[in-house]
C-alpha cells in the first residue's frame, strides 16, 4: 500500500494492515491444521523454566535484529509471533509510536532478555510491533543475558520446550560435563526420562558392587566413560546404530538386551544376539 504522506493517516493504515495480516495468518494456519503454538510469541518464564535458570548479566545498549525477537516477558497474548497486534493491543498507543517513527524521531531503546541467540521483550512491545510494520531490520535495545543450564538451540515453538525441559531434568539427574552432554541426544523427548532411569540403575548396581556411596556427578562421569562410550563403540563396530543417535541406539539395545537375556553385561555374544534380533533371526 502506497503511503499518503500524512503520518496520521499512514499510521492508521499501518495498524489496520497489521491487524488484518494477523487475522488472516491465524485463519490460514487453522485451515492448514497447523499446531496452535506456531504463531504464538514464546513466553519468557516458560522458556527459562524449561532450560533452567543459571544466572544473568547486563550487556548494555546494543543493536539487535528484529528477527531474533521471538518472545515476551508478560505480553505474549497481545501479539503474534511476528509481533502483529492482536485485539487487546492499544490502537491509540500503537499509532502514536508509528507516527513518531514516520516523522523521523528516535524511539527509546527497548529492554530485552537474551537467551542464546533469542531475545524476549521486557519493555517495548509496541515499538517492536511498529518496527516490524515499517519493515525495519534492527532495533536498539538494552540487553540482559540470561544464562541457562541447557542451551536454547532448536527452540522455535512452544512445543519445543517439552524436549528442553526433559533434557534439563536429565542433566539434573545425570550431571554430565558439557562436552559429554553434547553427545547425548535423542529425538523423542521422553527418551531423556528413560535414559535417566537407566543411568541411575547402572549407578545403583555400581555402588552395590563397590560397596560405597557415589554422588550423581561421579555416577554420571563413570557411566559415560565405563558404560556409554565403550558400548557405543561396540555398537558402531557391529553396525547396530544406523540412522539413530548414539544415545538412542544405546538406550534401545540396552532395554532389548535385558528383555531378551536378563543381563546387564556387554560382550561379543550379547552384541551378536542383538544383531540377530534386529535382522529378524530367532534368538534362543
Amino acid at each position: 500500500m502506497v503511503d499518503t504522506g500524512y503520518p496520521h493517516a499512514d499510521a492508521e493504515n499501518d495498524f489496520l494492515r497489521q491487524r488484518r495480516r494477523q487475522v488472516l495468518s491465524r485463519l490460514a494456519l487453522r485451515m492448514r491444521g497447523a499446531p496452535d503454538d506456531v504463531s504464538d510469541v514464546l513466553p519468557f518464564d516458560e522458556v527459562v523454566s524449561a532450560l533452567g535458570y543459571a544466572g544473568e548479566r547486563p550487556l548494555g545498549l546494543q543493536m539487535i535484529t528484529l528477527d531474533s525477537i521471538v518472545g515476551s516477558v508478560d505480553k505474549a497474548a497481545d501479539f503474534d509471533r511476528w509481533f502483529r497486534p492482536r485485539s487487546r493491543v492499544s490502537r491509540e498507543r500503537w499509532e502514536r509510536l508509528d507516527r513518531i517513527q514516520r516523522q523521523g524521531e528516535a524511539l527509546p531503546p527497548i529492554d530485552v532478555y537474551r537467551i542464546g541467540e533469542l531475545h524476549f521483550v521486557k519493555d517495548g512491545h509496541h515499538r517492536v510491533s511498529v518496527a516490524h510494520a515499517l519493515r525495519l531490520r534492527t532495533i536498539d535495545a538494552y540487553v540482559v543475558e540470561v544464562l541457562t543450564q541447557v542451551d536454547a538451540t532448536g527452540i522455535a515453538y512452544r512445543a519445543d520446550l517439552i524436549a528442553k525441559d526433559l533434557r534439563r531434568v536429565f542433566l539434573d539427574r545425570v550431571p554430565l560435563p558439557g562436552p559429554a552432554l553434547s553427545t547425548i541426544l535423542v529425538t523423542t523427548p521422553w527418551s531423556y526420562a528413560v535414559l535417566s532411569e537407566t543411568v541411575e540403575a547402572w549407578g545403583f548396581r555400581l555402588m552395590q558392587q563397590e560397596d560405597r556411596f557415589l554422588d550423581r556427578a561421579t555416577v554420571a562421569r563413570r557411566w559415560y566413560a565405563e558404560e556409554f562410550q565403550p558400548v557405543v563403540r561396540m555398537l558402531h563396530a557391529a553396525d547396530l546404530v544406523g540412522e539413530r543417535t548414539d544415545a538412542e541406539a544405546y538406550l534401545e539395545l540396552a532395554c532389548r538386551r535385558y528383555q531378551l537375556m536378563r543381563t546387564h553385561r556387554w560382550d561379543d555374544e550379547v552384541v551378536e544376539r542383538l544383531r540377530a534380533t534386529r535382522s529378524g533371526a530367532s534368538v534362543h
